[in-house]
C-alpha cells in the first residue's frame, strides 16, 4: 500500500511538473513576436528538454530588449544619412550611372530604401584569400596609421595573433593613434581584460559589444556582433569572413588550412564602414560617444573601378536587409549563381527561389567545408545541400582546409562579400555586414577563385548521400529540425 501511494505521488508530480513545464513554455514562446519555424523550434527544446530547455532558452533564446533596440536604431549613421536622403531623391541620377543595367539600379534603389545605404563609386578593392597575406596588409596599415584605428571583430582571442595585434595597437596608441576595439564577447570567448589591459593603459580604448558592464558575461548568447570591420584613418577599410586567431592562419590541425575571403577597400564605402563603426560604438559605450568630424570622414582621392554598397543588418530591424540583397541575387540571375559558404541552413524563401533556379535552367553552384566546426549546423547544412542538389544545382565539398568564405557571385556581374553566412542565424540573429559589388572585373576575379577551390574539392553527388549510414541521416534530419535557433 505504501508503495503504490509513493507511485502514485511521483506520477502525479512528474505529470504536474511537464504540465506547467509546458505552460511555461507557450508562454515563453508567445509573449515575443516570432516566425513560426522558430516558435517550433523552440518548443522542440522546451518540452523536450524540462527544465534544461529553460536554462537553455534564457542564453539562447531571449530577444533583444527594447532598449538596445532603440540604441541602435537611434543612432545617426555619421555623416552618411543626408547623402542617403540626397541619393533617394536623386535617384533617376543615379539610374543613369548603371545605363542599360537595369539589375544593378534595382539593387541599388532596394538598398537605399531599406537601409539607407549609398551608393559609392571608383573604390579600389583587393581580395585576400590567405590569412598570412591578409594580417600581413593589415599590420602594414596599422603601422601607417596617422589619427585613428578602429577595428570591429566578433573574435579576438587571446593567443600569438591576436597578442601581436594587440601589441601593435598599443604602440600607435603611445604615439598618439586614437584606438578603439569593439569584440564580440562570446565570439571571442570571454572578456580578455588582461590582454587589453596594456592597450587601455596607453590610452585605446576596448568595448565587447553591447555586453553588461557589470556583469563578467553576457546573458544574451543569441544575438552576436560577427561583423569583421577595420578602418584606418578614414581612408582605408576592411570587411569579409576573417576574425582575429591563430586557426584563421591555418595553426590549428583541427582544420588545418583556412579558406576564407576578405577585402580592402579604399574609397568613399570606407566612409560608410566608418559609419557602422560609430553607430556600433556608440549603442555600446556609456560615455566618449563619436560624433561627425572631419578627420574621421575625409575627402578621398583614390579612384578605382568598383561601385559599391555596404549593406548591414541584425535584430535591431526586421527587415533583414541581407538576406533581401541575397534573395534578390538569386532571383534575378539568369545564367549561373555561386554560393561559398560555411554554414548552408536558408530559410524557405532562400531555399525555394535556389530549387526554382535550378529547375528552370540557371546553374547553381554551392561550396560547403569538409569538416564541422558545428556538429549541429554542419549536419543542417548537408541536409539542405541535399535539397538543391535534388533541384539540379551543383555541390562540392572543399578538400583543402577549412571553408570559412561568405562569398555570392550572379552572372559575373554583381557580387556579395562579407561577414554573413547563408544560415538563419545570419539573416535574423547575428549583426552582420556585407560589401555588394557592381563590377564585372571584381565579380569575374571572385568566379575565377571559385573555379580554383573547385579543383581541390569533391563534388557531392545524390549517391553519395544515399550511401550515407542511417545514424548520418537521422542526424541530419533531426539537425534540420533545430535550423532555426542553430
Amino acid at each position: 500500500m505504501g508503495n503504490f501511494i509513493t507511485y502514485h505521488l511521483v506520477g502525479t508530480l512528474l505529470w504536474t511538473t511537464y504540465i506547467l513545464n509546458m505552460l511555461a513554455a507557450i508562454i515563453t514562446i508567445f509573449r515575443e513576436r516570432r516566425d513560426v519555424t522558430s516558435i517550433w523550434a523552440w518548443l522542440v527544446v522546451l518540452l523536450g528538454l524540462p527544465i534544461i530547455g529553460f536554462v537553455i532558452y534564457f542564453f539562447l533564446g531571449r530577444k533583444l530588449s527594447s532598449k538596445k533596440i532603440f540604441s541602435l536604431q537611434t543612432q545617426e549613421r555619421m555623416g552618411l544619412n543626408e547623402i542617403a536622403r540626397n541619393q533617394k531623391l536623386l535617384l533617376d541620377e543615379v539610374d543613369d550611372q548603371f545605363k542599360e543595367k537595369y539589375e544593378e539600379q534595382s539593387f541599388v534603389r532596394l538598398f537605399l530604401q531599406n537601409e539607407e545605404a549609398i551608393l559609392t563609386q571608383k573604390n579600389a578593392v583587393r581580395i585576400f584569400t590567405d590569412g598570412h597575406k591578409k594580417f600581413a596588409q593589415l599590420f602594414d596599415d596599422i603601422e601607417r596609421a596617422k589619427h585613428h584605428v578602429n577595428l570591429e571583430y566578433f573574435t579576438i582571442y587571446d593567443d600569438q595573433i591576436g597578442n601581436e595585434l594587440v601589441d601593435l595597437l598599443t604602440r600607435k596608441a603611445k604615439q598618439g593613434v586614437r584606438i578603439r576595439v569593439i569584440y564580440d564577447q562570446m565570439g571571442s570567448k570571454g572578456r580578455h581584460d588582461r590582454m587589453y589591459k596594456r592597450l587601455r593603459a596607453a590610452g585605446g580604448q576596448v568595448e565587447p559589444f553591447m555586453a553588461p558592464h557589470f556583469l563578467p558575461v553576457t546573458f544574451r548568447a543569441n544575438f552576436r556582433d560577427h561583423r569583421k570591420l577595420v578602418i584606418v584613418d578614414g581612408t582605408i577599410g576592411y570587411i569579409g569572413g576573417f576574425n582575429v586567431g591563430d586557426q584563421y592562419l591555418g595553426r590549428f590541425p583541427k582544420f588545418g588550412y583556412w579558406r576564407d575571403t576578405h577585402l580592402r577597400i579604399e574609397g568613399d564605402a570606407v566612409l560608410a564602414l566608418q559609419s557602422r563603426f560609430f553607430t556600433d560604438w556608440n549603442a555600446t559605450v556609456r560615455k566618449q560617444k563619436l560624433d561627425f568630424a572631419p578627420e574621421y570622414f575625409p575627402t578621398t582621392t583614390v579612384r578605382g573601378n568598383t561601385a559599391m554598397q555596404i549593406v548591414t543588418s541584425g535584430p535591431d530591424t526586421d527587415e533583414g536587409q541581407i538576406e533581401q540583397g541575397y534573395l534578390k541575387l538569386f532571383a534575378t540571375a539568369k545564367q549561373t549563381i555561386t554560393i561559398q559558404s560555411p554554414y548552408f541552413i536558408p530559410d524557405a524563401s532562400i531555399l525555394k527561389v535556389l530549387r526554382m533556379q535550378a529547375l528552370s535552367g540557371v546553374r547553381v553552384r554551392l561550396m560547403i567545408p569538409h569538416m564541422p566546426d558545428h556538429p549541429f549546423v554542419y549536419r543542417a547544412t548537408e541536409y539542405y545541400a541535399q535539397e538543391i542538389l535534388d533541384a539540379g544545382a551543383e555541390v562540392y565539398r572543399y578538400d583543402a582546409g577549412f571553408l570559412h568564405a561568405k562569398v555570392v557571385t550572379v552572372d559575373g556581374r554583381i557580387a556579395s562579400v562579407g561577414s554573413a553566412n547563408m544560415d538563419i542565424r545570419s539573416f535574423g540573429l547575428n549583426f552582420e555586414s556585407n560589401a555588394f559589388m557592381y563590377d564585372q572585373e571584381i565579380t569575374e576575379a571572385l568566379e575565377q577563385i571559385f573555379e580554383l577551390d573547385v579543383l581541390q574539392s569533391t563534388q557531392l553527388t545524390t549517391a553519395y548521400f544515399k550511401n550515407q549510414s542511417y545514424w548520418k541521416r537521422f542526424k541530419q534530419r533531426f539537425s534540420r529540425l533545430l535550423s532555426p535557433i542553430l
